[in-house]
């Protein structure tokens, strides 16, 4: 966009008091060294188009095996090109949130286990050492790593840069839990989204929470009534603690 098709975008946004979200890191630093370096080269752009539309926060998702890298030296990995990305974002004034994955199938489906639960998660974020750097923090795999209200309520507002709200398939114990097959926010009442919330609030929690519920059922709707139940289950959400 030119400037001023960007003003007039922004304009229209805060006339309809729309806010952003997180943006989705675009460099793929779980494969090769060639294909990370890749993607880093194209982020200064794209974190500069960001921070000119106002963009302050951007997450991704981490793997919790691996087939060929041990936990020490996935770690490493991590740490190492973890950092470059959070550094050139920090630079433009974007916080990066990592996300742990806490389902049993995808801790198990590699030959070696990585960072699966929010404590690890924190120690990689840890060793990274950059400011602005926490956590994506997600419903279902705050359920499936078996975590508790207190866990969240340990953390500080600064250390959360965005959140997703799900629920978990009725009839499937924990470890039977599927990542890619999930409910909306409170279809299920599995999760405890009334703790979840309410640990929000409580350390102050100043980002935006979205729906990600990877539902066959959803996506099969036509747009509007998808967006219509969407909106419901999270209104019903945000009412738990609201009311």
């Amino acid at each position: 966009m030119s400037s001023n098709q960007l003003n007039d975008f922004l304009a229209k946004m805060k006339a309809n008091r729309l806010t952003w979200d997180a943006a989705s890191l675009q460099v793929d630093f779980r494969k090769d060294h060639d294909t990370f370096h890749t993607g880093l080269a194209g982020l200064e752009k794209t974190a500069k188009a960001c921070q000119a539309a106002g963009v302050t926060r951007m997450s991704t998702w981490i793997m919790p095996s691996h087939n060929e890298l041990t936990y020490s030296q996935n770690f490493k990995q991590h740490r190492d090109r973890l950092k470059k990305i959070a550094d050139m974002l920090y630079d433009q004034g974007i916080r990066l949130g990592l996300e742990y994955v806490g389902t049993k199938r995808l801790k198990t489906i590699n030959r070696y286990p990585f960072a699966g639960t929010m404590k690890e998660m924190l120690e990689l974020i840890d060793a990274i050492g950059t400011p602005g750097l926490g956590l994506q923090l997600d419903a279902y795999h705050w359920y499936t790593s078996t975590e508790s209200v207190a866990d969240l309520e340990a953390l500080k507002n600064e250390q959360v840069i965005t959140c997703d709200l799900n629920d978990a398939r009725a009839g499937r114990s924990i470890e039977e839990q599927v990542d890619g097959e999930r409910e909306l926010p409170g279809d299920s009442g599995l999760i405890d989204l009334a703790g979840f919330m309410g640990a929000l609030l409580k350390i102050g929690y100043d980002g935006a929470v979205r729906a990600e519920p990877f539902n066959a059922k959803l996506n099969a709707m036509e747009k509007e009534e998808a967006l219509a139940a969407t909106s419901k289950a999270m209104w019903r959400t945000v009412k738990l603690v609201t009311a």
